[in-house]
């Protein structure tokens, strides 16, 4: 009788010993699956800049690429801006001028390949991410690049005249008159010693601003965007102006492109509404 009870307290033991692993078989097949069907997450690396975000400053529907950056070819003929920039004064402005900047940025970039998947434009608005031995030559180089790209497309053989659109509206808004506007652009267009650039820029707060910038430099890195800008630097009108800057800069508006200029005012209008 002994023995008999001793067989099924041993069976009863080895039971609940397997009901014990059982279920603790089934606890480790459902901790193992919700580990499974949990994603794993890669973290952002924020060090690389999102590209898609900045308002293209080039063109209005892209950025200027540097993989590698390319000489854009003029719009029109070398001599189609004669009523205010002769022939040979373009061919030289484009053909040799531009060209160089862009031969020396493809060179820079060359000591850091990687840079080359950032377009032109965010390397310009944070030369601090570039590396510093190569940070003055994609400045310069990289600067003049987008500057003189912007350039060609604001003038054309047919501009000139009075600005239409949204672009007159907000010149009359901001600064009373078409007038008024043209001569505070030409003053600093004149005020800048020595080589530059004079610019009509919306500023970060939304705000229409006339600036002039030193060299090659391009207001996006300081912010603003370039609405138009003129080039004062004594290549782009030397040839027939001689020192004449001020007549270069009246004459300039003969050529200005108002359909273009509404264009890259929309672009940025829409992007920072």
């Amino acid at each position: 009788m002994i023995k008999f009870l001793r067989q099924k307290m041993a069976f009863f033991i080895t039971g609940i010993a397997l009901v014990g692993l059982l279920f603790a078989c089934q606890d480790l097949q459902t901790s193992e699956s919700q580990t499974q069907a949990t994603p794993t997450t890669t973290p952002i690396n924020t060090s690389i800049p999102v590209t898609t975000t900045q308002v293209p400053a080039a063109y209005p529907d892209r950025q200027l690429s540097a993989s590698p950056a390319q000489l854009p070819q003029l719009p029109y003929a070398y001599d189609g801006l004669e009523k205010a920039i002769d022939a040979e004064t373009m061919k030289l402005h484009h053909d040799r001028h531009h060209a160089t900047y862009v031969e020396n940025l493809n060179q820079a970039l060359e000591k850091h390949p990687e840079l080359r998947n950032r377009s032109v434009e965010l390397m310009l608005r944070d030369l601090n991410a570039v590396p510093e031995d190569i940070r003055e030559s994609v400045r310069n180089n990289g600067g003049g690049h987008l500057n003189h790209t912007i350039f060609w497309q604001i003038m054309s053989p047919n501009g000139g005249g009075q600005p239409t659109g949204v672009i007159a509206e907000q010149i009359n808004q901001t600064f009373g008159s078409f007038d008024a506007f043209k001569k505070q652009f030409n003053e600093a267009g004149g005020d800048r010693f020595g080589s530059g650039w004079v610019w009509l820029v919306r500023s970060p707060q939304g705000q229409l601003q006339i600036v002039n910038t030193p060299n090659q430099d391009n207001p996006i890195s300081d912010g603003s965007y370039p609405i138009m800008g003129n080039d004062v630097w004594e290549h782009a009108y030397y040839l027939r102006y001689q020192n004449r800057r001020a007549d270069y800069l009246n004459n300039w508006w003969n050529v200005v492109n108002w359909s273009e200029i509404n264009r890259r005012f929309q672009v940025t209008s829409q992007q920072q509404s």
